[in-house]
């Protein structure tokens, strides 16, 4: 819609698009989804937003769980972010996450919605021990632009900005986007299909601050390995997942000021 007036907005993905980093279980999460939503509703009071993101989810489980019902909501506007988590798995086939994605990109523009994704930041300027998948986050980056392009899916570019790795967009796990983060990544979302009053602003860098080296740097690796990798890769070894036993925060379209699901409710 050139004019932005997007009445139904619809949103799948994983633990970003639910939101983690931005608030949390207590007071609850906002997220780059919740701030897009804002940025239509700016354009059209009249807004209508679902988000069915639920964290720890592969992009095959987004489009088993997720598609049927956003399809169902026959949104007129969706957002579909998936594969972070697996470009963390140690058997990942980026042909395959492509697929899942392009399968998600036919069917809901196939309905009528305006469909929009992004591509991934190097995770190895975020986190140095993560420099072993650059490689595959770049073939991801590679597969999402062709899709999307084979659908007419709208692609915000975060991966070609420099500000995208800039530690203070990302919390201290390094795997969620910071409330700035997020806050950038709508923004980038908003510019990607052309919504009255978005801009490039987002791709600004922020001011220059000191930035750890030598032996601080390594500690601060230590530090990040012993709190955030360690656990999750105990985990992965489990068999467990952080959504398990969760649901979407926001399974059907409601007003932006209606009050979502709570957590209690997602388990």
């Amino acid at each position: 819609m050139p004019s932005g007036e997007y009445l139904r907005y619809v949103a799948l993905g994983d633990s970003q698009t639910e939101g983690l980093g931005d608030g949390d279980d207590t007071v609850g999460l906002r997220g780059f989804a919740d701030r897009l939503a804002e940025h239509l509703s700016a354009v059209n009071p009249e807004l209508r937003y679902a988000n069915l993101a639920v964290r720890g989810r592969v992009a095959g489980q987004i489009r088993a769980e997720q598609l049927e019902p956003a399809l169902a909501l026959r949104p007129d506007l969706a957002t579909v972010v998936a594969g972070v988590n697996d470009l963390l798995r140690p058997r990942f086939n980026a042909a395959e996450v492509a697929g899942h994605l392009e399968e998600m990109f036919a069917a809901l523009t196939a309905a009528g919605a305006h469909v929009v994704t992004l591509t991934f930041p190097d995770m190895g300027q975020i986190a140095p021990l993560a420099r072993p998948i650059r490689s595959r986050v770049f073939d991801l980056n590679i597969r999402i632009r062709a899709a999307a392009a084979r659908h007419g899916v709208a692609v915000a570019e975060t991966a070609r900005h420099a500000v995208s790795t800039d530690p203070r967009l990302w919390t201290a796990d390094r795997l969620h986007a910071s409330p700035l983060g997020h806050e950038r990544i709508a923004a980038a979302l908003a510019q990607a299909i052309y919504l009255p009053g978005s801009g490039d602003a987002w791709t600004l860098p922020l001011p220059p601050q000191a930035v750890p080296v030598g032996w601080q740097a390594a500690a601060a690796e230590l530090r990040w390995a012993a709190a955030f990798l360690a656990p999750w890769l105990g985990r992965r070894l489990r068999g467990q997942s952080s959504g398990d036993g969760r649901t979407a925060k926001r399974p059907q379209l409601l007003p932006l000021s209606a009050t979502p699901v709570s957590p209690a409710d997602t388990g």
